[in-house]
């Protein structure tokens, strides 16, 4: 077994330097971590990260790695401010370039896709959910651009895309991949997108857009983002064996 099989207490703990700070949207950054000793991955598996204070209190939380396995020697992390967090506010009020943190990782099985795992894909995110999303993707673009693939993203409003320039660039320039856009809050810019919650019509019209049934089904979001998107799949007819899910908080 590889340190990305094993269970997360059978993964060693090591330092990472943040090369690199990319503000996403408002209340989102993403962190280009360098650690001591990199090791690949598979898309859509996520990092331990630890903070130390200096009277020794401890607090992990884990994140989804971003990056695609052939962006070697760095992770990308998502980390969304939190106002009640104790993790996020450090990324963001605190942490800067040259800072060193702890990480453990990669880790998880499940959620996690190669090209071995073919397709079609359908990838369903809401929020800072879509970081693994983007990993898969960023990987499927490398090694396997020609299975069809869908993201259907759900945010708030056109501003809180993470990743937006970079998805509408790969929508266009990748001929298998397809981006739509599930807005909340706010009104569609392009034609293809929606300004309303992911339903289950919605859903209903993103599969018939994939053309066939998807192998694999990756979902990632709040729990009751998840819980929603889930239920509507299994009312629709898929296959439950062919839906894997991360979710996050409450």
């Amino acid at each position: 077994m590889t340190d990305a099989t094993l269970p997360a207490d059978h993964v060693h703990w090591q330092e990472a330097v943040i090369e690199r700070v990319e503000r996403q949207t408002a209340g989102v950054k993403s962190f280009l971590l360098r650690p001591q000793d990199w090791r690949s991955f598979r898309a859509g598996q996520h990092l331990d990260v630890r903070l130390t204070a200096p009277d020794g209190y401890q607090v992990q939380r884990s994140y989804s790695v971003a990056s695609a396995p052939e962006l070697e020697g760095l992770y990308e992390l998502v980390v969304e401010r939190l106002e009640d967090g104790e993790v996020s506010p450090f990324f963001h009020d605190v942490a800067e370039v040259g800072d060193v943190i702890e990480i453990r990782g990669p880790i998880g099985g499940h959620f996690a896709w190669g090209p071995e795992d073919g397709g079609p894909l359908l990838l369903v995110g809401g929020g800072s959910g879509v970081a693994p999303l983007m990993s898969i993707l960023r990987h499927r673009a490398a090694v396997g651009g020609e299975i069809s693939t869908i993201l259907l993203y759900a945010a708030r409003t056109w501003d809180d895309v993470i990743f937006r320039e970079e998805l509408i660039a790969r929508d266009a320039a990748e001929a298998d991949f397809t981006l739509l856009l599930s807005l909340s809050r706010d009104t569609a810019r392009r034609p293809q997108d929606v300004g309303r919650r992911v339903d289950a019509p919605l859903l209903e019209d993103t599969l018939a857009r994939l053309g066939a049934a998807p192998r694999l089904i990756f979902v990632c979001g709040s729990n009751a983002f998840v819980e929603a998107v889930t239920g509507h799949l299994l009312d629709l007819g898929l296959d439950p064996q062919t839906i894997r899910t991360e979710r996050f908080g409450g």
